[in-house]
């Protein structure tokens, strides 16, 4: 494991202790590094909507979580100003979902990142686009 995903972990873990949503919604890390994470979710029955699908809410939250993860990923807390959602395809309850969170750009105060929801056939379900304002204060701190 190099500094960069081991430093990457350590912030996961640090933020998933208080993550009480993220815990609730059963995210797993599969990969993390700098600027980038992937994560995976199984669709709960208490994830669906009225009418049988992943509530557009929580789809928005996985990625969200996916987002923060990666932003945060650099040691310097970043904290979200914007973020916008496609709903292209409809979860159902058991689907596994992969949320893979990418750095597009990376400033020192503001960082956008790409967050693509798919499925195990690597479907496209969702996308999501967000900026961050990155603080000069450390996660690990």
């Amino acid at each position: 494991m190099t500094d960069k995903q081991q430093l990457a972990k350590q912030v996961f873990d640090k933020m998933m202790e208080q993550d009480h949503c993220s815990q609730w919604m059963g995210i797993q890390a599969i990969e993390l590094d700098e600027g980038y994470c992937k994560l995976s979710m199984k669709v709960k029955k208490d994830m669906l909507n009225g009418y049988g699908i992943l509530h557009g809410g929580i789809a928005f939250a996985f990625a969200d979580s996916a987002f923060a993860f990666a932003s945060n990923s650099y040691g310097r807390v970043a904290v979200s100003i914007e973020g916008k959602m496609s709903y292209n395809k409809s979860a159902k309850i058991d689907e596994v979902l992969y949320a893979e969170a990418k750095a597009i750009k990376v400033g020192n105060r503001l960082a956008t990142f790409d967050v693509n929801l798919y499925n195990e056939e690597g479907i496209a379900y969702y996308l999501f686009r967000g900026t961050v304002f990155r603080m000069e204060k450390e996660v690990l701190s």
